[in-house]
C-alpha cells in the first residue's frame, strides 16, 4: 500500500543547474536552480522554473539570454551558495572566486568551473503561480573534456552531477541499465 502524501513539488531527484545572466551594467550573475529540465529536442529547448522577483529572472528578461550549468559534486557549497543570497546584494562569482567567460553563441556569461554549459536564447515566459516557467533554446552546448568519453558522448559517471532531493543535494548511483535496450528483454514472446 502506498501512503498518501502532502501534494506539493514531489519529483526526485531534480538536476540542480546554475542559471548565468548578466545584469544592467554587464555584471555577471548566478542563480541556483533545481526546478530545470528538456522540454524538446527539435529545437533543443530547456524548462527553468524562476521567481519573478528575482534578479536572474529580470537579466534574462532584458538579455534574452541565459546560460544552463550542470555543477558537479564538488561543486556543492559554491552551487548552494548561488541559491542563497541575490545578486543585487553581493558578487557571488567574486565570492566564490570563480570566474567566467562571455558565452559563444550568447549574451550571457558561461562559469568556467562548471563542466557543462547550454547557452540557451529566450523562447517564452509563462506565469504559473509561484513561478515564471521560462523556456529556451538550446544554441550551444560544451563540456570539459574530462566528462567525456572517447567518443566524444556525455559521460554521466565522470560529470557527477550534482542533484536536488529531499533535504539536500546528491550524486548519481551507478549505472542501471543501458537506455533503449534493457527493456528489448521484454519485447520478446
Amino acid at each position: 500500500m502506498k501512503k498518501r502524501l502532502e501534494t506539493k513539488p514531489t519529483l526526485y531527484p531534480l538536476p540542480a543547474v546554475v542559471v548565468g545572466t548578466y545584469d544592467a551594467e554587464g555584471h555577471p550573475d548566478a542563480m541556483t536552480a533545481a526546478w530545470a529540465g528538456i522540454c524538446c529536442s527539435e529545437p533543443p529547448c530547456l524548462t527553468v522554473g524562476i521567481r519573478e522577483s528575482r534578479l536572474t529572472y529580470e537579466n534574462l528578461l532584458r538579455r534574452k539570454a541565459l546560460t544552463v550549468h550542470v555543477p558537479s559534486v564538488d561543486l556543492v557549497k559554491e552551487t548552494d551558495y548561488f541559491g542563497l543570497v541575490s545578486g543585487r546584494n553581493e558578487d557571488k562569482l567574486a565570492k566564490t572566486g570563480m570566474t567566467c567567460t562571455p558565452g559563444s553563441e550568447v549574451d550571457a556569461p558561461v562559469i568556467d568551473r562548471f563542466p557543462l554549459v547550454l547557452e540557451c536564447r529566450l523562447v517564452s515566459t509563462t506565469k504559473l503561480g509561484s513561478h515564471m516557467l521560462v523556456v529556451a533554446e538550446i544554441v550551444a552546448v560544451a563540456a570539459e573534456e574530462s566528462v567525456l568519453t572517447s567518443q566524444g558522448e556525455l559521460d554521466a559517471q565522470a560529470l557527477a552531477p550534482l542533484c536536488y532531493g529531499p533535504a539536500g543535494y546528491y550524486g548519481l548511483g551507478e549505472l542501471a541499465g543501458k537506455a533503449f535496450s534493457v527493456g528489448k528483454e521484454l519485447l520478446r514472446p
